[in-house]
């Protein structure tokens, strides 16, 4: 080939390399999410999943998601383990887990998925303006534990002593325990609590309660008593105790009523809150979003087994009965 023609070869190559390039597709950023929950909550962590799909965000393709679920294991090992990794997002769930990771993430920006009260925990300076590098949903509502006690005396009208199960490593369950008391004093009802430091204790707790004998039990509100669900409503039922719930899962479980916000549901928001902060939002700017609506849920089978009679006016405002 002579020296003219290879000149006008390389010519040609050179000028055909920018749309070479252009024609190539794009390799599209994989964003790294940091996971920590107390336990494995197979459809909370799918609600969350389904956000993020819905969004455009596929795990393995332009998303990774790096899990942590203590299973009784200190949150604060687990956060610092994953603060380590340098995702461009931690998101959590429960009050355990979100407080352990403001303390150990840094600047990392924390997507809150479901927690207790972030504004009296001090993780958040307010819920209009969080302030800080947390944001996302929270289930406290100042007004469910009156609420809860309500329905309880509606559906159990010769009630007295109500039992309260709680998690007393989940500081969030020892706020509500404090609502409650003044709540149950307004009703003319005692309340006498039961705090256990896990689900392990959960055998313990219900010897404890049968020698109690209280006519009515709430269970309050914690990610690893949503976990261990279908044996909390097993112990409930083999001591034929009338309980209330703070979520659905539990009745659909077998557990006889429950009233609060939709935990799943605020699950799959925490996926928007991802999505903005990806796109540049700051967690500082994006107002927590708190439950709006709450839903009650009643299950008649369970009811019948513990010879009650739901009032038609709870059944009337009921969101789902299940027969």
């Amino acid at each position: 080939m002579r020296r003219r023609e290879l000149i006008g070869l390389f010519g040609i190559s050179a000028a055909g390399w920018p749309w070479i390039a252009a024609s190539q597709p794009r390799r599209e950023r994989t964003a790294r999410i940091g996971y920590l929950a107390p336990a494995k909550i197979p459809h909370l962590l799918d609600a969350f999943k389904n956000g993020l799909r819905d969004l455009g965000y596929i795990e393995g393709r332009n998303i990774t998601i790096e899990y942590r679920f203590a299973n009784g294991e200190p949150d604060d090992r687990l956060a610092a383990e994953l603060a380590q990794l340098a995702p461009d997002i931690i998101v959590t769930l429960g009050t355990g887990a979100t407080i352990a990771a403001k303390r150990t993430a840094g600047v990392i920006p924390i997507v809150v998925a479901t927690a207790g009260d972030l504004v009296r925990n001090g993780i958040v300076q307010s819920l209009a303006r969080p302030g800080g590098n947390v944001t996302g949903t929270t289930l406290y509502g100042p007004e469910l534990s009156q609420k809860r006690l309500e329905m309880l005396k509606e559906r159990v009208p010769d009630v007295k002593l109500v039992s309260v199960l709680g998690n007393s490593s989940n500081v969030y369950n020892l706020q509500l325990w404090s609502d409650i008391q003044p709540a149950a004093e307004r009703l003319g009802l005692r309340v006498s609590a039961v705090m256990i430091p896990g689900v392990g204790a959960l055998t313990q707790a219900f010897e404890v309660l049968s020698a109690e004998r209280p006519e009515a039990l709430i269970v309050l509100s914690d990610a690893s008593f949503n976990s261990a669900r279908h044996q909390i409503v097993q112990l409930v039922a083999e001591n034929r105790l009338a309980a209330m719930y703070e979520a659905r899962e539990f009745v659909e479980a077998g557990g006889l009523i429950s009233y609060g916000p939709n935990i799943a549901l605020m699950s799959y928001r925490a996926a928007a809150y991802v999505d903005k902060i990806l796109k540049g939002a700051l967690p500082a700017e994006l107002p927590v979003e708190e439950p709006s609506t709450f839903e009650l849920h009643v299950n008649l089978k369970t009811a019948r087994a513990l010879g009650l009679t739901i009032p038609p006016t709870l059944l009337a405002r009921a969101d789902e009965v299940i027969e």
